[in-house]
């Protein structure tokens, strides 16, 4: 399927790896030129040459997304590199790995709260030029269901279900459209499932087990939800909350 995506603007926070990784990937496929950040600058360089390899156009920088500067800045230096911004990817976190200690909820609060506020706020402005904006923001099933030890990642995550909608319902005039992905359980080389299937091998399966699929997800099943909200295919859902798990959540959604 045609995506309509061909010559559109992406900008992918988080980009480089995982789940951001793959969406901005499946982006360049559909013919979009495609921006990302992420910390690891050598990451940052061989994800632009990669794109670039494809054919699109490429940018990219390195800083930390709790930068609110630096982030507002990036967003705006994007936008002039590859002529415009017609999609918003906020793939960020910081809270996954946190404690139940008041650094690490302060920690969560400034990078998954307040880094995605600021990223979507700064993006606004070139999405409403756009004529079809988007905004995607990457959140997680554990926003829904408790799940796991007390710690500030679900909260934080849950605070953007609300802020996206409200982004939704301000933005529909202007034609921007705002959603949100919520995935579950995913799995991929170094990223934290790997992880725990090496520290923890008993809970690793026990996880699998929980998933009524038998597996855990893919960044490219996450990155598949991800672009069509970002694509003028979904051109009347704004404001949803896209829950792609497997169906291991036992939430009713209605």
């Amino acid at each position: 399927m045609d995506l309509g995506l061909k010559g559109k603007k992406a900008l992918v926070t988080g980009g480089t790896r995982g789940i951001g990784r793959a969406i901005a990937d499946l982006l360049v496929e559909e013919g979009c030129d495609v921006a990302v950040c992420a910390r690891t600058p050598e990451q940052v360089t061989e994800a632009v040459a990669d794109f670039k390899a494809k054919g699109v156009k490429a940018y990219g920088e390195a800083f930390d997304v709790a930068d609110g500067e630096a982030l507002a800045g990036f967003v705006d230096k994007a936008a002039a590199a590859l002529g415009g911004l017609d999609v918003f990817v906020a793939n960020i976190s910081g809270a996954m790995g946190g404690g139940n200690d008041p650094a690490s909820w302060r920690h969560a609060v400034e990078v998954d709260i307040l880094s995605t506020v600021r990223g979507c706020e700064a993006a606004v402005p070139h999405l409403e030029k756009s004529g079809a904006g988007s905004v995607v923001v990457i959140g997680t099933v554990s926003a829904v269901e408790v799940s796991g030890a007390r710690r500030p990642y679900s909260s934080v995550k849950a605070a953007l279900i609300p802020y996206v909608k409200n982004l939704a319902r301000d933005l529909a005039p202007k034609n921007v459209r705002a959603n949100l992905v919520s995935p579950g359980t995913i799995y991929f080389k170094g990223g934290v499932w790997n992880q725990i299937e090496q520290g923890m091998p008993e809970f690793f399966k026990g996880a699998v087990s929980r998933n009524p699929m038998g597996r855990m997800g893919t960044p490219e099943e996450v990155a598949n939800a991800a672009v069509f909200l970002a694509s003028p295919r979904a051109s009347f859902v704004t404001g949803a909350n896209l829950v792609c798990d497997g169906a291991i959540t036992q939430r009713v959604g209605f």
